[in-house]
């Protein structure tokens, strides 16, 4: 995602973009001015794999991202170095955190939704630890703890009872987690 048309900066960024997409012949490369890119992701997210932008556009893009999963809260994130490799001993060094960021405005209330912050460590486990088993293992008990009808307040309907806090969202994750 660049804006190449108005933007020198993202100019460069196509430029250096194409460059090294030549190092990795199994991935298809589309280039996409950044706004279209957030058209298309509201009227198709399926359409998406992987979206590769400047810091200013992916932060926007993520924002944007974040609405279609439920909230920010659930959305797990990895800056990476270098490419992972599930199947083989190379692993990516990479910096895992929930996209929301700490969330200061919140800090200390309980309202914070854990789940981000577990996948990412997911991510982690699988990326650059090399431990697939275990990056399974925390999401699918996200995803039964989920399933199971449990909420932080971020993603909750109107009338929903089940609604816990981050320490009660989080633990409930720990305990479905079957390694």
């Amino acid at each position: 995602m660049d804006k190449a048309n108005v933007l020198e900066s993202s100019r460069l960024w196509r430029e250096i973009a194409i460059e090294l997409s030549s190092q990795y012949p199994d991935v298809a490369m589309e280039h996409m001015l950044v706004d279209s890119c957030a058209m298309a992701l509201v009227r198709n997210p399926s359409r998406f794999d992987v979206l590769v932008a400047e810091n200013m556009f992916g932060d926007i893009l993520t924002d944007e991202a974040a609405i279609l999963a439920g909230s920010m809260g659930m959305l797990p994130s990895a800056s990476l170095a270098g490419v992972p490799q599930e199947d083989s001993r190379r692993h990516a060094k990479g910096l895992y955190e929930p996209i929301h960021g700490s969330a200061p405005d919140i800090a200390g209330q309980g309202k914070a939704n854990p789940i981000a912050t577990i996948l990412s460590v997911a991510l982690m486990l699988r990326y650059s630890l090399g431990l697939p088993q275990a990056a399974h293992a925390i999401e699918a008990a996200v995803e039964q703890v989920l399933n199971q009808g449990y909420r932080t307040p971020d993603i909750a309907e109107v009338g929903a009872r089940d609604i816990l806090n981050t320490g009660q969202m989080g633990q409930r994750i720990i305990n479905a987690i079957a390694l």
